[in-house]
């Protein structure tokens, strides 16, 4: 019974954990606008100076990456809202019902890993090579970081209850 208990309370700081970046992305949403412009500008590269990719520097396609981007961020933290309120829902249940309950906590993880494995480490990381310059090493690391913990908690979470 802990280990479910355990399980709700790392689902819920996975759903807390995105909703907080998502609504610090916002509450400094031209900050995060110049980050994002910066690291898809390729601007500053030293290690790397070329790229098979071109620059982008597009106004509204920088938007559009940053309001995909905080949108899925925010889906993350929802999803998994929902999936440790079902859990929690199922704690005393038989363990065939709990683990029919982990589908939203699952997906909350999911989610979180599509935006921080998937958008900022294949995309930002390889593709526009942001770990090439300062602002975007420190955006990279923390993605591994909150990708880490995603994928970490889909693990845990994922295997089956007795």
């Amino acid at each position: 019974m802990a280990i479910r208990y355990l399980k709700i309370v790392f689902v819920m700081f996975i759903s807390l954990l995105c909703l907080f970046y998502a609504g610090q992305n916002v509450a400094n949403l031209e900050a995060c606008y110049q980050a994002f412009a910066y690291v898809m500008s390729m601007a500053d590269h030293q290690a790397y100076p070329d790229s098979f990719f071109p620059a982008l520097q597009n106004p509204a396609l920088i938007w559009l990456t940053l309001v995909l981007i905080v949108t899925l961020e925010f889906a993350a933290g929802l999803l998994a809202a929902k999936g440790a309120w079902d859990l929690w829902n199922a704690r005393t249940s038989p363990a065939a019902t709990f683990n029919a309950a982990k589908t939203f906590a699952l997906l909350g993880c999911g989610t979180g890993i599509v935006v921080w494995l998937g958008l900022f480490t294949v995309f930002g990381g390889a593709l526009f090579q942001m770990w090439d310059t300062a602002v975007g090493r420190q955006s990279l690391e923390g993605a591994f970081q909150f990708f880490g913990a995603c994928a970490f908690i889909f693990l845990i979470v994922n295997m089956a209850d007795d």
